[in-house]
């Protein structure tokens, strides 16, 4: 689901599967993050990361960031990207955190859409820095 976008396509490789277990056993053994699998009779349909960031600001709040929300090209418009969002954030409230935010690739203008539907607020202006 990763590449099932042109912009996925662009930086993802399914055919490499060493780096992505890699990635999913940091994932697994930090409790700060949490893999959401929507599951449909043994097949992945949806994902989500939701990742727990302390900070200073606000008081020393704990923030949460949602990642790589995908849900399976022939599930999109069922409710089960909304049921991931919701879910996520109700973890992330119900581990301390006092906002939730993420980001969306300017392009997506389908996805802010869909998060504005949910009560995000387009707030802030993000930048990347590429390392790599």
């Amino acid at each position: 689901m990763l590449a099932d976008d042109p912009l996925g396509a662009g930086r993802e490789d399914p055919a490499d599967p060493a780096p992505y277990r890699a990635a999913f056993e940091r994932i697994d053994a930090d409790p700060s993050e949490l893999l959401l699998v929507a599951d449909s009779a043994g097949t992945v349909v949806g994902t989500l990361q939701l990742s727990l960031l302390p900070g200073l600001a606000r008081r020393g709040a704990l923030r949460a960031q949602i990642e790589a929300v995908r849900v399976a090209a022939d599930r999109r418009g069922a409710g089960l990207g909304e049921t991931m969002v919701r879910y996520a954030a109700d973890e992330a409230r119900r581990r301390g955190a006092v906002l939730v935010q993420l980001t969306s690739d300017r392009s997506r203008t389908g996805a802010h859409r869909f998060y504005e539907r949910l009560g995000f607020v387009a707030s802030h202006e993000g930048y990347k820095l590429p390392l790599v």
